[in-house]
C-alpha cells in the first residue's frame, strides 16, 4: 500500500521583522497562506528506512540525513518508537531555497505521510511540537492553513479565511537563489511596525515583507518580477519568505494567465489557487 501527500507551497501575505535575538534568531509577525500545490511525497511499507528524490529540482537535493524528510523520519520514528522502515519518494517540483517552505513543507508533509503509513494516530498539534526544532516554518506547514505567526514564527493563531479563499495565485521564481541567513543579518534592525490583527485580507494589504528592499539588492530580478507583476493589477503582489519567489493573487484565472504571459520565459513560474 502506497500512501502520499502534498507539500503545500508557503506563501508570506506578510511579514514584518520585529527583533534580532540574543540567539541570533529573530521574533517576526508574518501572515501564513498555503497553495493547493507543491512537492509530492509517496511512501510505502519497507524493512528500512529510505529516500529517493526526483522531479524537476530533484537533482539539488541529497537522499541522506542533511534532508529534512529523513530528519522528519528520524524524529517520528525515535519518539513513538516506531520499528517498522518506509520507502520514501519525494517528487521535487518547488524550487531549492526560494521563500516558498521548501524543506519545510516537506518535512511537515513527510510527517502527514508518515502518520498514515504507520498508523501514528497524531494530532497536527503533536507533530508540529515535536518538529518544531527542525524549523521554524515546519509547524505551520504542518497545519497548511491560513495563520498568524509570531515569535520566531513557531506560535501560531488560525485565521478566518473567507476573504483570501478562492484566489488565484502565481509563483515567480528567477531560478536564483538566496541565503536566508544572509538576508535577516543583513536586516537594518529597525522595526517598522505589527501586522494588523484582524481580518486577514485586510492585514495582508497593509502589511509588507521588510526582508523584500534586502533581497532585491541581492537579486535585483525581484525587482523585476514584482514589476511585471504589478502591471497585471493584481489584488496584490509580494515578495515572499526570504525570496526570491514572489507571488500575485487575482480574482480569475484569465487575469493570472494574462500576467504570466508576460513574464521572462526563464523564469520558472506555477499557477495554482490558495487553500
Amino acid at each position: 500500500m502506497e500512501y502520499s501527500e502534498t507539500a503545500f507551497a508557503k506563501i508570506n501575505l506578510a511579514l514584518h521583522v520585529r527583533k534580532r535575538r540574543v540567539d541570533g534568531y529573530h521574533d517576526i509577525e508574518t501572515l501564513f497562506a498555503f497553495v493547493q500545490d507543491g512537492d509530492v511525497l509517496s511512501a510505502s511499507f519497507a524493512d528500512t528506512l529510505s529516500l529517493e528524490i526526483d522531479g524537476p529540482f530533484g537533482a539539488g537535493l541529497k537522499a541522506d540525513e542533511s534532508n529534512l524528510v529523513l530528519t522528519t523520519a528520524l524524529s517520528l520514528k525515535a519518539h513513538f518508537g516506531v520499528t517498522q522502515g518506509a520507502a520514501i519518494r519525494l517528487d521535487k517540483r518547488l524550487p531549492i531555497a526560494s521563500g516558498i517552505g521548501g524543506g519545510s513543507a516537506d518535512a511537515a508533509a513527510t510527517a502527514r505521510l508518515l502518520n498514515k503509513l504507520w498508523g501514528l494516530g497524531a494530532s497536527e498539534q503533536v507533530m508540529a511540537d515535536i518538529l518544531a526544532p527542525l524549523g521554524a516554518d515546519i509547524p505551520a506547514c504542518v497545519f497548511s492553513r491560513p495563520s498568524f505567526g509570531s515569535g520566531t514564527g513557531t506560535a501560531l493563531a488560525f485565521l478566518d479565511d473567507s476573504n483570501i479563499a478562492a484566489r488565484h495565485v502565481l509563483l515567480v521564481n528567477p531560478l536564483q537563489s538566496i541565503s536566508t541567513a544572509a538576508i535577516f543579518k543583513a536586516w537594518n534592525g529597525v522595526d517598522s511596525g505589527a501586522v494588523d490583527r484582524g481580518d486577514i485580507w485586510d492585514a495582508a494589504v497593509a502589511g509588507r515583507n521588510d526582508l523584500q528592499p534586502i533581497a532585491s539588492v541581492i537579486r535585483p530580478a525581484i525587482t523585476d518580477i514584482l514589476t511585471r507583476l504589478s502591471q497585471a493589477n493584481p489584488a496584490m503582489s509580494r515578495m515572499s519568505g526570504s525570496g526570491a519567489t514572489c507571488f500575485a493573487l487575482f480574482a480569475d484565472v484569465t487575469s493570472l494567465e494574462a500576467a504570466r504571459a508576460t513574464l521572462d520565459p526563464h523564469w520558472w513560474s506555477m499557477a495554482s489557487m490558495l487553500r
